[in-house]
């Protein structure tokens, strides 16, 4: 026969007004940190970003190996709702909007750079003929379209990002919980039709997603040198590693490319832009091999910027 003792009434009342207390604790303690987060988003924070210059361009680590931006074709482009672009122990990358395209990542790094060279809670003001130019670009009726759908589209699309530090703990989180906003590729745009003038809203929440070094440089000059996007997409995946041996298999290569065809189809393709890269002396001896679990594989070596 078993026997229970039973709590004195008195000692369950105080159990509950102990755990109701730990619950409102706990709930302004969430409070606190989410009116923080918001504070902190909310503060102009400096874009200062090492190595970024007039012949340079950075893009974060986590958007560059993702597929966010892709070599993708002209015309109709997929629409993302919610995708997973990128995910792992320490990351979760989605993204909502039209696919975006090699593009779009000019406009997107020339515009944060041209961040970088406003003051603290100032917006960039830029005529958008020089904002042309600085990539690269022509003046023609065309390219102001081109650019102004450009704007458009970055404006549109917006990521829900949350990255983790080595020991589990929470580094920056938006869009993930309610307490937090979607993040935009681009907080929006003003066009001074009379003037030609862009005024650009970048989300000062980009400047802690750039933080730490945790960016790849881009060669500028280079990139506008480039015939071919695929080769653009490898350029910004090649600057998110410092092994100088790098290797990819061709199927996570054809997937962030957005190539929805054969891996044998997409190879040609490859081929030519690694020797591109090679011919840029942005990687060196590119080739495509078996891989020890009998799979192609491209091996490059990075080559110093």
């Amino acid at each position: 026969m078993t026997s229970s003792t039973r709590m004195p009434f008195h000692k369950d009342k105080n159990l509950l007004r102990l755990s109701a207390a730990m619950q409102r604790a706990q709930q302004k303690a969430t409070q606190a940190l989410a009116a923080a987060a918001q504070k902190q988003a909310s503060t102009p924070t400096p874009f200062i970003l090492p190595g970024i210059n007039e012949t340079a361009r950075a893009i974060p680590n986590y958007i560059a190996r993702s597929a966010i931006f892709a070599p993708v074709r002209r015309g109709w482009r997929t629409l993302h709702d919610d995708t997973v672009f990128l995910e792992g122990s320490n990351i979760l990358l989605k993204g909502s909007g039209k696919q975006l395209s090699e593009d779009h990542a000019d406009i997107w790094m020339h515009a944060i750079y041209l961040q970088t060279t406003a003051l603290p809670g100032d917006q960039p003001v830029i005529n958008r003929a020089d904002f042309l130019r600085g990539m690269g670009r022509n003046t023609s009726g065309a390219s102001y379209e081109w650019l102004h759908q450009g704007m458009k589209d970055l404006a549109r699309f917006v990521i829900c990002i949350e990255a983790k530090k080595r020991n589990g703990t929470v580094k920056y989180s938006y869009g993930n919980h309610p307490s937090t906003r979607v993040l935009p590729m681009i907080g929006g745009f003003d066009y001074d039709e009379p003037t030609g003038i862009y005024t650009l809203h970048i989300d000062p929440r980009w400047a802690q997603i750039f933080s730490n070094r945790e960016y790849a440089l881009v060669d500028w000059e280079k990139r506008l040198k480039m015939r071919h996007d695929l080769s653009k997409s490898l350029q910004r995946l090649v600057g998110t590693s410092a092994d100088e041996i790098q290797k990819y298999s061709l199927d996570i290569l054809k997937e962030r490319a957005q190539y929805t065809g054969r891996v044998r189809d997409f190879r040609p393709s490859l081929e030519r832009s690694l020797l591109e890269l090679e011919r840029l002396e942005i990687i060196a001896k590119p080739r495509i091999e078996i891989s020890r679990k009998n799979q192609l594989q491209a091996v490059w070596l990075r080559l110093s910027r």
